[in-house]
């Protein structure tokens, strides 16, 4: 079998599409398997650029089937106006297939989502407000609507929406003291989503197994980060969902022999969007020389919240964690070509928390916002390396500080990213063939 994960080692942002568009080209199949329209995967093809937030980034490549997972959430809405966009830049769309087990995102989660943001006051997570949160959390409680629940008969339909609503309008005007919302506007909304989705809804277990039985290579596309991670990231200031390895596991419905590499996808730096611990964080000028001006869809602001990103030097205590918590086969390093230009480049080695030293992530994440930093430091490069296309084009810094996350990671770099473009990438030579 030749099923490849790609995976978020940080807290989102990593370039994850860029990663996923190129690698798109050897394979048959793209799969989404978790996360929502939180996502925000931009992506340069053939001179265009795109923005993907639900439908995986794949589908550019008219040989490729995209398949959206069942655990997904999905906006209808959303998904919609991307599709359009796909139309319109010419792009087949007969290749999508939304699984029927997706849990939809209705109005009232967004309205819930933002609503409860507000009450939490500095308790906030920093959510997208996309509804993400709470569509998971019917989910959880099994009040949700699912996709296929869209081609049940309407009476069926309409108590499945009945029962849901009953739970949001209970939230949503004695809690948050809002208006309540209408079953009928619902039911309107769902019967717009029929007519639109219907001939994209499909069996996604069914044609995930087939590709891999046949010998296809299967691509399956992660969102947001593993140190976003529901169980495993730094909570409460998570998503709602498994970005890591155990979500492709459960949300493409596959076991762990349908992996032959799981590359992790990360910045030669760190950013985080949105509340919560970031030990390397770094503010003033250094901050903004990283972050870019905003003036292009490249620099740090978040794709989806278009909010500026919080930046800061590379954690390698939680890049091993990543590695450990995903069975990291490599890694993908991207936007290495924004620290050209730097006198020296800082790489965390260790955090002291309470004066003791530690080289793992805590067990106590509680303690994370105490940590600080014990950081090594490697020697800048000047040149420009936006050009480069082999390892041996990149300076001897430059080099040095790959193989220092090398070894930091105990896994090799195999991708690294100089550039938006696709083109703009070195395949590390000795392991174009793993």
């Amino acid at each position: 079998m030749a099923g490849i994960a790609i995976i978020g080692a940080q807290w989102g942002d990593e370039g994850k599409g860029k990663i996923t568009h190129l690698l798109s080209g050897l394979a048959d199949m793209v799969v989404r398997f978790g996360g929502g329209p939180n996502a925000g995967h931009t992506v340069m093809h053939r001179g265009k650029t795109f923005k993907f937030h639900q439908i995986p980034s794949g589908i550019l490549y008219p040989h490729v089937r995209a398949v959206m997972g069942n655990g997904m959430v999905v906006d209808p809405d959303e998904l919609w106006r991307e599709m359009e966009m796909l139309r319109r830049a010419g792009v087949e769309l007969r290749r999508l297939t939304v699984s029927g087990n997706v849990h939809l995102i209705f109005p009232y989660h967004r309205l819930l989502d933002r609503s409860i943001e507000d009450l939490s006051g500095e308790r906030a997570i920093g959510t997208t407000g996309r509804g993400i949160g709470p569509a998971y959390t019917d989910k959880a409680a099994r009040r949700g609507v699912r996709v296929q629940d869209l081609l049940l008969p309407e009476p069926e339909l309409t108590q499945r929406l009945q029962h849901a609503l009953r739970f949001a309008n209970t939230l949503l005007v004695h809690l948050l003291k809002s208006e309540p919302v209408a079953l009928d506007a619902m039911l309107e909304r769902a019967r717009l989503w029929r007519e639109r989705l219907a001939p994209f809804i499909g069996d996604a277990f069914a044609a995930v197994h087939r590709a891999l039985q046949e010998g296809q290579t299967v691509l399956f596309e992660g969102a947001q980060g593993a140190l976003l991670d529901l169980d495993h990231g730094t909570y409460p200031f998570v998503t709602s969902s498994h970005p890591t390895v155990g979500g492709v596991l459960a949300g493409a419905g596959v076991g762990p022999d349908a992996l032959s590499r799981v590359i992790g996808v990360v910045k030669a730096f760190q950013t985080r969007v949105g509340s919560g611990p970031m030990p390397t964080e770094v503010r003033g000028e250094l901050a903004e020389r990283l972050r870019g001006s905003g003036a292009n869809p490249w620099d740090e602001f978040g794709t989806t919240t278009g909010r500026p990103r919080r930046v800061g030097w590379l954690d390698g205590v939680a890049l091993r964690y990543s590695v450990q918590l995903n069975g990291l086969t490599e890694l993908a390093v991207t936007k290495l070509d924004v620290l050209t230009g730097l006198e020296r480049v800082a790489v965390a080695v260790a955090y002291e928390l309470d004066g003791v030293r530690l080289e793992t992530f805590p067990a106590q994440q509680a303690g994370l916002d105490r940590c600080r930093p014990v950081y090594e430091y490697l020697p800048g490069w000047n040149e420009d390396i936006t050009g480069a296309r082999r390892l041996e084009d990149l300076p001897a810094a430059a080099r040095d500080y790959l193989r220092f996350i090398e070894e930091l990671a105990g896994v090799p770099v195999t991708i690294v990213s100089v550039g938006p473009a696709t083109e703009q990438t070195i395949l590390c030579a000795e392991y174009q063939g793993a």
